[in-house]
């Protein structure tokens, strides 16, 4: 009988240590070890305005119990503030602005080597849905999943034996169901009358105008996330009802910020951060990890989900990746930092990064020259920034929510998220915290090179070098690293101060069209000084390169020289390059009543584009030059 007992243990000893001995990338056989199914429960345009992140305003019990069940994750940010681009960053593990999909509604080709990292799940034989939201900025490679519909779904896999990943996406919380009302009404039809907000009851962020308006959008977006709370509970369900609740890890989470604005779209607290909450059954837990009714304050990034579902899955993330896997055996150290890049918004450009750490958020503006609040169409059709445009030229917004009117920003702001959790005073000039800005602003500045951040360059320079590189991200990828500090270095001169114009004019004649680029616009800036540098202001806008051309003749209208200027801007609105044509517009809408000569160019941009962002940009410069309303799409 002891014999028998012991040749048993022998054999599960050697099982066990067969088991451990497998590499990353391996698979554990069937029969020795049982595969997570992994689920993702994502919705769109919602911050964590949930009970279990202590928001006594929501209303959410179902995500409060799977929170109960699970891990709330108390730190977690996206790498943009709008959907596609750091969608395209989550699937992909590469932050957009190194793929080169950081410009809303852009197409990029992926490199060979890059590819959704639902292929590597499918490769170690996972049966991966998405339902049905992809929005990636390219088109999904062949293979990247089972099915990708409105009606894909884990339960259609053959074989219920077959481990799933699978993503479900609910689209009720967008931005749209707070502007439309329709959306909103059908949207929240599920919600009983207890369930509904008094909008007097609910507090408003500091940079909105208190009127009923405003509370009325506010409100929905509470709403919203109760309809989404009754989606949640229909996900979970069906796992129990199928049996394979006790074998799939949940994870619940929002693409970025509530859709409204100085949220959607920005870089700040109420724009990049989400809620995150993951319940693994306790027979997938691995070192103390996932314990029920607990916080984790780690950083976390939206890019960082990509690997650890593959950590999770057993398969080894590949080398690629930028992000870390925060969940699942061999993690590497926590985050210090974490990152985020706003680009062209829609037909608005502006380069913006932001770098967190615990504490404190930096925020590194590339084109402090423009407003806050860019007029973009889409926003703009909201009622909250249709209030905030009233009441500001009322004369009667608050100073948190004034200081947001602004018709520039300052280069650098740095915010102490502990006794500013809203953002509204900056300490970037306070000497207290010269040495957290200096240390925040080396970190992104290294973040920069590191990553090959490819939003330092003018899109239509993108589009022009993408033709013999084949793809974006591979423009920068093999190049010499001074190469792309010198880019980030005369960018951020571009942004300082008259002692820096020396350098700028040099930079004229670089070799490279991109450190012209950023010179020629640094001129610009720096117009009250700038006169000495005509001459070659009229040499570069016969530049090869139209990004220049373009930023050559915006830098001749600050220095009053429209006659110099305007025949450059009517020859780029009519060029090949599309995304030439949009700076231009947007150059010319800058111009004010300098760009009055350019009325008929400017009407022959509202039809017969290549995109409709040079439509909207045109449009808007004509109804400010002739004081006409005309809405375009």
């Amino acid at each position: 009988m002891k014999t028998d007992m012991l040749r048993r243990l022998l054999i599960l000893s050697l099982a066990v240590c067969s088991m451990n001995s497998l590499p990353a990338n391996e698979q554990a056989p069937a029969t020795t070890r049982k595969r997570p199914n992994i689920i993702w429960l994502s919705c769109e345009d919602i911050s964590p305005h949930i009970g279990c992140y202590g928001d006594e305003d929501a209303i959410t019990p179902n995500i409060d119990e799977l929170a109960k069940q699970g891990v709330r994750y108390s730190n977690v940010y996206t790498t943009a503030g709008v959907c596609a681009p750091c969608r395209s960053a989550i699937i992909t593990g590469v932050y957009q602005s190194t793929l080169g999909t950081h410009h809303m509604r852009c197409t990029a080709e992926l490199p060979d080597f890059v590819k959704p990292f639902s292929v590597y799940l499918r490769e170690a034989g996972y049966y991966c849905t998405n339902t049905s939201k992809e929005d990636y900025q390219f088109k999904a490679p062949k293979g990247s999943w089972d099915e990708s519909s409105r009606k894909a779904h884990w339960k259609n896999r053959k074989d219920d034996s077959q481990p799933f990943f699978a993503v479900f996406n609910f689209t009720g919380c967008h931005e749209s169901g707070i502007a439309n009302e329709e959306k909103y009404n059908e949207v929240t039809k599920v919600l009983t009358a207890e369930q509904r907000q008094d909008p007097d009851k609910l507090t408003l962020p500091p940079y909105y105008p208190d009127t009923p308006i405003v509370r009325e959008d506010w409100k929905r977006n509470y709403e919203l996330i109760t309809a989404m709370d009754f989606w949640v509970a229909e996900r979970i369900q069906e796992l129990k009802d199928h049996g394979v609740y006790d074998n799939t890890i949940i994870m619940f989470w929002s693409d970025h910020g509530v859709g409204l604005p100085r949220a959607k779209r920005w870089l700040y607290e109420s724009g990049t951060k989400i809620p995150l909450v993951i319940r693994i059954p306790e027979s997938l837990r691995t070192a103390g990890q996932g314990v029920p009714d607990t916080v984790d304050d780690q950083l976390v990034s939206s890019l960082d989900f990509a690997p650890t579902v593959l950590n999770l899955a057993s398969v080894e993330p590949p080398k690629y990746f930028q992000g870390r896997s925060f969940l699942g055996p061999n993690l590497t150290e926590p985050r210090e930092y974490l990152f985020g890049a706003r680009d062209r918004m829609d037909e608005r450009y502006d380069i913006i990064r932001a770098v967190r750490d615990k504490r404190f958020r930096y925020i590194r503006n590339y084109e402090p020259f423009k407003p806050y609040y860019q007029y973009m169409n889409t926003p703009e059709n909201g009622a909250t920034m249709k209030e905030l445009r009233r009441v500001h030229a009322e004369g009667k917004l608050s100073d948190a929510a004034a200081l947001f009117m602004a018709d520039s920003k300052p280069a650098e702001e740095l915010y102490d998220l502990d006794s500013d959790p809203h953002e509204i005073n900056s300490l970037a000039a306070d000497e207290a915290y010269k040495a957290v800005l200096e240390r925040m602003r080396d970190v992104h500045l290294n973040w920069v090179v590191e990553t090959r951040d490819i939003g330092l360059i003018p899109e239509s320079e993108i589009q022009r070098r993408e033709k013999t590189t084949a793809a974006r991200y591979n423009i920068l990828l093999n190049a010499d690293p001074s190469l792309i500090e010198q880019i980030r270095n005369v960018a951020n001169l571009a942004i300082g101060g008259t002692e820096n114009f020396p350098e700028l004019v040099s930079a004229l004649d670089d070799e490279d069209s991109i450190i012209r680029y950023w010179a020629a616009i640094g001129i610009g800036n720096l117009s009250s000084v700038a006169s000495s540098a005509k001459p070659k202001l009229i040499s570069a806008i016969a530049d090869e390169a139209p990004c220049v051309r373009i930023a050559a003749a915006r830098a001749l209208l600050k220095l009053e020289s429209p006659e110099l200027a305007l025949p450059v801007l009517k020859q780029e609105l009519v060029s090949e390059h599309q995304w030439g044509r949009l700076r231009a517009a947007i150059v010319l809408g800058e111009a004010g009543e300098m760009a009055r000569p350019l009325i008929p160019e400017l009407k022959a941009c509202l039809k017969d584009q290549p995109n409709k962002y040079i439509t909207r940009v045109a449009n808007r410069t004509l109804n400010v030059l002739l004081g006409t309303n005309n809405v375009v799409k």
